[in-house]
């Protein structure tokens, strides 16, 4: 099946009434491309996201726009015809409602496009010298020997290609010698734990505020060959949850690690001393440059000592361990 997709220009201001407009004329079969609709779902989601794509970011800059998709039927031109009276319409009836200019293009999407081009833009990883992100469609090249992690990048985050999480892999590529316990704070795909288990450590357990990344990570780690005997994924929050973490706070790990934002990591500073000994190393990523030194002064206040920092594209990583 082909279809037909109608991209509206609009502004920010009038988005809600264009969506309005369209959806109570029938017109329900479209997405909301608009910079200021994704900084708000960003602000009032916080606790659910760590690191956001640049890349997308940067598609939205200044964007407002709403695409909306209807059969390449024979009646497809009336449908069309009908679509752009509305518009009118509303310029006419709101002028001073800001809905930009609502002018109309088109173009031809058909269904396998949808469900598999998206798919042209992810390409093997290389990490380090011996790491190697995988889509999990595509069979790795062993070639160079590296080892492959398999994800699948359809699934939401993080898929490898973030600075802050290339960073995390290559110190755990450092660190691990081999039959570790990991504790990943913020696991999200559970790429780190995956990661750490490909390169050798004997378990991993991964947290995360959302139940969506548990079942996610899980399922990442399933395309790894890796089970329940070496991956455990839980939801939870270690600041508030601690009783229903009780668990996860009895035992300590040999590598802990976070990569996460900077407005998290602050409060979670006082609660990682539980999870170390003197010998446990904190990876610790997805703080930008201008945030280092607050975050820095909070792992500190913990009576950690950063052993190591590195940065790459504006953003930090750093490892510490227990002070003295």
């Amino acid at each position: 099946m082909e279809w037909l997709e109608l991209s509206i220009a609009s502004a920010s201001r009038g988005i809600g009434l264009l969506e309005a407009a369209l959806t109570l004329n029938g017109f329900d079969s479209f997405i909301i491309d608009d910079e200021a609709e994704f900084h708000s779902f960003l602000e009032n989601n916080r606790d659910y996201w760590d690191i956001v794509d640049e890349d997308l970011e940067k598609s939205l800059d200044g964007v407002s726009r709403v695409r909306l998709y209807l059969e390449d039927r024979p009646d497809a031109p009336e449908e069309i015809a009908r679509l752009r009276e509305l518009l009118a319409g509303l310029l006419e009836t709101y002028p001073e409602a800001g809905l930009g200019s609502l002018e109309l293009s088109m173009a031809n999407v058909k269904d396998e496009d949808w469900e598999n081009n998206w798919k042209q833009y992810y390409q093997p990883i290389p990490i380090g010298q011996r790491l190697l992100v995988v889509p999990k469609w595509m069979e790795p090249d062993r070639s160079e020997g590296r080892i492959p992690v398999l994800l699948d990048p359809g699934m939401i985050f993080g898929t490898g290609a973030h600075a802050s999480t290339q960073m995390c892999m290559l110190r755990l590529e450092e660190l691990i010698r081999g039959g570790e316990e990991l504790l990943d704070l913020g696991s999200g795909s559970g790429i780190l734990s995956i990661t750490a288990l490909r390169l050798g450590a004997a378990h991993a357990t991964g947290v995360d505020v959302d139940p969506k990344a548990e079942d996610i990570a899980r399922e990442n780690a399933a395309i790894n060959g890796l089970g329940a005997d070496r991956f455990t994924a839980v939801t939870g929050n270690v600041i508030t949850g601690q009783a229903e973490l009780e668990a996860l706070f009895s035992k300590t790990y040999d590598i802990v690690c976070m990569n996460i934002f900077a407005d998290v990591i602050i409060p979670m500073a006082a609660v990682l001393p539980r999870f170390m000994t003197g010998k446990t190393r904190l990876i610790c990523s997805g703080v930008l440059e201008n945030r280092y030194d607050e975050v820095r002064s909070a792992i500190e206040a913990a009576g950690l000592e950063i052993t190591g920092l590195q940065t790459m594209n504006d953003w930090c990583c750093f490892t510490a361990q227990k002070g003295d």
